[in-house]
């Protein structure tokens, strides 16, 4: 057994192993479906091996960094993982550095209004969030989620670049007197310019650099399994941990010592990231780019489309799928029993004819049921992520709203120490740790003995409990508005900041449990082919809310001077009401998780054929073989 790994090892070109300097996929392209195809031999060999040789060896189609089958012991794991940890805490220390002052730069620096900050900040966040979809797109099909990762963070030290020069180069800084009235349109420029080549990078960095951290882990090793569903808390707790030196502080050096010392620090931090990043290199498993993972799904819906008027087998059993020694990539997925018309696509026509054997050949006639259910994967997952975009704007408020209503109460603590307003996001970022510490280490343990399952509960079910705190979160800041509001008229002196706590630390604990619970969401439930692109889609959720919340500002806003006569955003907060508009959040909210659940309850998971058993995570349901459909549970 230990022969056939080596010569596998032995049949690689010496030249490929000085050409992976920046991913193996970029310099062995034309040598990967070859590689694939040893490795998917091997995997089946080691299939029939001993359990030692199996844990030996990892089975999942990954490379090392020289191209080769990875070695369990040296590579992946929580040995590779911590160098991605890492870099995301570096990446969010930059992001959450600049998104929590946006509005604040906007209104002070840039001398916008409330609303025009607002939606500048919204349409900045929105395309921040929507980018990924465009990096993961790439990163899955063409670079690989390594190079995509380096390329990201190369245009991201660019946009940081550009934004520390706009302070210090004199024909870009905002002004040269101390008190500036209007800013250069020089600077404005550059530092749009600067943000949005930011938005690029985060587009490839964000995606790529999660989905790559997750595929360190086996799902197929029952340990390495248990560790990946483990994965994403504690990443969440790296990035929370970024967030929170973010908005302590780099806010703090923003408001204090100046936005260019800030933007050096930003910098240099970034830069000593991608270092760390590079030296784990050689611990790092890699997976091949598969080509557009867009194809085989359209593929499915024209051959569907032409077999519409043949009637569906009852026996799944009939649908073609390849053998095992013709799949060269990726798991089985096993027939489930909705959208049964995209089941047409794998129907065998003239079966057991010649016609047939010729059909095999062309995808756009016939499909696997592995593609048909990727497909079915997909359509299902529309629903979940428009019923979760409410959470997404009512998270969205933690960085616009929140803020600004921060900047106009009492921030003093003492006598001589004022509180940052973009410091109060660190009650969020503070929850999310403890309260994810908490999840992990005592709640997950108790609920798996309760219910059975490796995650504790199921994912949609961690999802709906967040969307539970966020509705929850609008509640308290309606009223704590409407308080703040009062007690501004009656006693002509601002609100102590002390009382916006309650909202950071309930959207805290709502991020905790339903971003995180979407990053595994889409992470796990895309076909394997589409893990970056998978992680794009959760961050879309939040770049879709933050135009939805934009159009809901000018929607309420307009119905507000049509019904009373007056807007429901003045000039600045205390000529607001902004209270109503948190109640009308609210009762979206409210409304919003009725359907979510409606649609959670009817949701099909991901059923992956496996020819060893292990053990089930709660919602990625494994079959013990191709022609086995009973559930581990």
């Amino acid at each position: 057994m230990i022969s056939i790994i080596k010569r596998t090892k032995l049949a690689s070109p010496q030249t490929h192993h000085s050409s992976t300097i920046l991913y193996p996929s970029l310099s062995l392209s034309q040598s990967l479906t070859q590689k694939n195809m040893e490795h998917n031999k091997v995997d089946t060999k080691l299939q029939e091996s001993s359990y030692d040789d199996q844990q030996k060896w990892v089975l999942d189609s990954s490379l090392d960094s020289r191209g080769g089958v990875p070695v369990r012991a040296r590579t992946g794991a929580w040995r590779a993982a911590l160098f991605v940890i890492a870099n995301e805490f570096s990446e969010r220390l930059s992001y959450f550095g600049i998104v929590t002052s946006l509005v604040v730069y906007l209104t002070t620096i840039l001398h916008q209004d409330l609303k025009m900050a607002v939606r500048n900040a919204n349409y900045w966040s929105g395309v921040t969030t929507l980018m990924p979809l465009l990096g993961g797109f790439v990163a899955d099909a063409y670079l690989g989620r390594y190079a995509t990762v380096l390329l990201a963070t190369i245009i991201y030290l660019m946009g940081l670049i550009l934004l520390t020069l706009s302070w210090f180069i004199p024909g870009l800084k905002a002004c040269n007197q101390e008190i500036c009235v209007e800013p250069r349109k020089a600077h404005e420029i550059a530092f749009f310019i600067a943000i949005y080549l930011i938005s690029i990078g985060t587009g490839g960095h964000k995606p790529s650099l999660e989905s790559f951290g997750a595929d360190q882990f086996e799902d197929g090793h029952p340990e390495e399994r248990k560790m990946k569903m483990s994965y994403f808390n504690w990443w969440s707790t790296g990035l929370c941990a970024g967030v929170l030196t973010a908005v302590t502080v780099i806010v703090y050096i923003e408001d204090r010592i100046g936005w260019g010392v800030a933007g050096i620090i930003l910098t240099v931090v970034m830069a000593t990231s991608l270092l760390i990043f590079l030296m784990g290199r050689p611990f790092y498993r890699y997976r091949a780019p598969t080509g557009s993972p867009l194809t085989p799904m359209l593929q499915v819906f024209v051959a569907a489309i032409s077999k519409r008027h043949l009637p569906c087998p009852n026996d799944s059993s009939l649908l073609h799928e390849l053998s095992r020694e013709e799949y060269t990539k990726g798991r089985f997925l096993s027939s489930t029993n909705n959208l049964k018309f995209l089941d047409k696509a794998a129907i065998i026509e003239n079966r057991g004819s010649k016609n047939a054997m010729a059909e095999k050949e062309s995808p756009w006639k016939l499909a696997t049921v592995t593609k048909v259910e990727e497909l079915k994967l997909l359509i299902n997952m529309i629903p979940i992520w428009f019923f979760t975009l409410a959470f997404g704007i009512c998270a969205t408020q933690g960085t616009t709203f929140f803020i600004k209503q921060a900047i106009i109460m009492d921030r003093h603590i003492g006598h001589n120490f004022i509180v940052p307003p973009s410091s109060m996001f660190a009650l969020v970022a503070l929850s999310m740790i403890i309260f994810l510490t908490f999840y992990e280490k005592l709640l997950v343990p108790i609920l798996r003995r309760v219910t059975g399952n490796e995650r504790g509960i199921s994912i949609l079910k961690r999802i709906g409990t967040g969307m539970v705190f966020s509705l929850t979160t609008m509640i308290i800041a309606a009223l704590i508005e409407r308080k703040r509001l009062d007690y501004t008229k009656q006693h002509h002196m601002a609100l102590s900041v002390i009382w916006l706590a309650p909202q950071f630390i309930v959207i805290g604990i709502a991020d905790a449990l339903t971003l995180v619970g979407l990053q595994e969401y889409f992470y796990d439930q895309v076909p394997d082919s589409m893990r970056s692109l998978g992680i794009a889609f959760y961050l879309s959720v939040i770049g879709a809310a933050s135009f939805v919340n934009n159009f809901l500002i000018t929607v309420t806003d307009r119905l507000a001077e049509e019904i009373s006569g007056k807007s429901l955003f003045g000039k600045d907060l205390n000529s607001s009401r902004l209270d109503r508009f948190y109640w009308t959040l609210a009762a979206l909210t409210a409304v919003n998780i009725c359907f979510f659940v409606i649609v959670a309850k009817r949701y099909t998971y991901k059923s992956v054929q496996s020819s060893l058993a292990v053990a089930d995570g709660g919602d990625d349901v494994e079959t013990a073989s191709a022609g086995n459909t009973s559930k581990y549970t």
